[in-house]
């Protein structure tokens, strides 16, 4: 599985990458990662100068709703008292070859539990080939989590959901993992966009979703959709 990962991730460019846990304050970084390829001695440069402080990668990662640019990241803390910070742990990473990148977290109920970073050379993705790695990360993640015996490890209480779906619900479902929006879900299923809204709203409550992206995340564990 990791092989696979790998392999996909450098069939279109990137040289680098990691799979890893959300970390908590008290965790060594380095007992979150699932899998990865860094540069010589960026980890330990990484850790050893708690790079993870200031790392506006990680910092976005507890706003962002959707996969974003590690250079969109660093933008979004444009005047945060610790931008120049953040901006010497991005130089020391260009230092490395990491020069740019994308981050593709993985919600739950209680929040990020996870992401797959992916950089090296600049490398400019579409708008489908971002939703491809957001869907290639959530199933890694959890199916890598599954192979190790650790996916009990991660809190997403799934208790209670219910997984049996109309077949509309599955179509809609499909598309909302593909990251398509209401209005485009509709014009595909010659529906309102509003009766779209009104099946998501359904299906968060049979998922016991919190939001869309958390609906996906939950659908992913479950097999629902791949």
């Amino acid at each position: 599985m990791v092989d696979e990962l790998k392999r996909v991730i450098l069939s279109y460019g990137f040289e680098f990458h990691g799979l890893l846990r959300y970390p908590k304050h008290s965790e060594d970084l380095t007992a979150a990662v699932l899998a990865g390829e860094w540069p010589e001695g960026w980890p330990q440069i990484y850790v050893g100068k708690k790079y993870m402080l200031n790392d506006p990668t990680i910092r976005y990662l507890a706003f962002a709703q959707q996969p974003f640019r590690w250079k969109d990241g660093l933008a979004a803390f444009r005047k945060d008292p610790h931008y120049r910070r953040m901006e010497q742990v991005m130089s020391a990473a260009s230092g490395y070859g990491l020069k740019d990148g994308y981050m593709f977290p993985i919600h739950g109920r209680s929040g990020v539990l996870g992401y797959l970073r992916v950089g090296g050379k600049p490398v400019d993705l579409s708008p489908l080939e971002i939703t491809l790695f957001d869907a290639i990360a959530k199933r890694a993640f959890w199916r890598i989590l599954e192979l190790r015996g650790e996916d009990g490890s991660v809190s997403d209480d799934l208790s209670g959901a219910d997984t049996r779906l109309t077949r509309r619900e599955m179509e809609i479902l499909q598309y909302l993992g593909e990251g398509l929006t209401s209005v485009e879900i509709g014009k595909l299923l010659q529906i309102s966009n509003h009766t779209v809204d009104w099946y998501m709203n359904g299906l968060q409550d049979k998922l016991k979703a919190k939001n869309r992206q958390h609906a996906v995340a939950v659908a992913f564990r479950h097999g629902l959709i791949s």
